[in-house]
């Protein structure tokens, strides 16, 4: 007897099609200006709550919408698919990365002030990690935090940081005590602390809608009671994530890959030379089952590790796996689709310009492609 589908019961076909109606009628149509933009409104992230969208991932007890990683897979897969984008869902969904360590250790108290209003759409949230000095390297860390009475005082800098221009709070990882990841813990820095700002927005290749920062924190005084668990538990919350922040930017490069097919298949059919449409050349035939057979077996994988993951087994090194197999899909793909468009790929109008553009950073955000690759030798015994 066939198993069932976890992606399509019933309630995730339901998933889907909100998802995708809400794409239709709340992104796409506006997602060039946001590119133009630099930022996404503030409006849609509360559009996104009330649409039950926003706390996807999140118990309801704590606001959010319930659902688990399968969820979030299907409404990424649904964003994309209906004319979303890689940095439509890094500007929207940052939370998903910036909330889990609070989900799991932050007092209640805590929690109520900053993650029920992100998950309402009311504010937004980041998460800082990355430095100037130093990128995967999280364990090697040099801003540094201070206990001085009730509060901890806090220096450094920060990079790379999604949504850090517009976030309200900043979950900031710093070193609380001595060197190696023991030493770190996790502050909610807010946005009106003094001594906290934000140096400069950085211009990207591509997700243009995302806004990305460098911030600054110079004898910052936070509350004791931001802190996030207890002094030196950072490493270990942030490590909790790696596999579901893995496994979704796998989802968001196979989902690309998809929609430049889609789309590319759709030109392919219409667009004519030499009195043939394109598709009717062995060539460009050729490509598209290229372009199919690896979208899907990426996508294959990359559910089933997620799956896997949601079902409790440890998946560190195919989740690592799934997205470099997840990118380098995407890669290929959304290189072909440009190419397959012609001179409109090339075209800023063109949507499968955008999805070149943005896919280009899936292999270096949430682990470097040759970070992973080393990763999963580890651990799986090649060494």
């Amino acid at each position: 007897m066939t198993a069932a589908d976890p992606f399509a019961t019933d309630e995730r076909r339901a998933l889907r099609d909100l998802t995708a109606d809400f794409t239709r009628g709340e992104i796409a149509p506006h997602l060039a200006q946001w590119e133009l933009d630099g930022e996404l409104p503030r409006s849609l992230h509360r559009r996104a709550a009330d649409a039950g969208l926003l706390g996807l991932g999140i118990d309801e007890s704590l606001g959010g919408s319930g659902g688990d990683l399968v969820d979030v897979v299907v409404m990424t897969e649904a964003i994309i698919d209906n004319g979303g984008s890689g940095g439509l869902i890094a500007g929207l969904f940052t939370h998903g990365i910036a909330l889990p360590p609070l989900v799991a250790a932050a007092p209640p108290g805590l929690w109520d002030r900053v993650g029920r209003p992100v998950l309402a759409g009311e504010a937004i949230t980041a998460l800082a990690v990355t430095e100037p000095g130093g990128g995967s390297d999280v364990a090697a860390l040099r801003t540094r935090a201070v206990r001085d009475g009730d509060a901890y005082v806090l220096d450094g800098a920060k990079t790379y940081i999604t949504s850090g221009s517009r976030a309200d709070h900043v979950v900031v990882a710093a070193r609380t005590g001595g060197p190696g990841a023991a030493g770190l813990s996790l502050l909610v820095v807010d946005a009106d602390t003094p001594g906290f700002t934000v140096s400069r927005r950085l211009d990207k290749m591509g997700w243009h809608c995302s806004d990305t920062a460098e911030l600054a924190f110079t004898g910052c005084r936070v509350p004791a009671a931001n802190l996030v668990g207890s002094e030196g538990q950072g490493f270990e919350l942030l490590a909790r994530q790696f596999v579901t922040e893995r496994i979704s930017l796998a989802v968001t490069a196979y989902a690309t890959a998809q929609r430049c097919l889609d789309l590319t298949l759709a030109w392919c059919r219409e667009r004519e030379t030499f009195g043939k449409p394109l598709i009717a050349r062995q060539v460009v035939r050729h490509a598209l089952v290229e372009m199919r057979r690896l979208t899907d077996v990426s996508r294959t994988y990359a559910r089933s590790v997620a799956v896997r993951h949601v079902n409790g087994e440890q998946v560190p090194a195919e989740a690592a796996m799934a997205k470099e197999t997840a990118v380098q899909a995407c890669d290929t793909v959304v290189d072909r689709a440009v190419q397959l468009f012609g001179g409109m790929g090339y075209m800023r109008e063109s949507e499968v310009e955008r999805h070149y553009r943005d896919a280009r950073v899936l292999g270096i955000g949430g682990g470097a492609t040759e970070v992973m690759t080393d990763l999963a030798a580890r651990l799986l015994g090649y060494t």
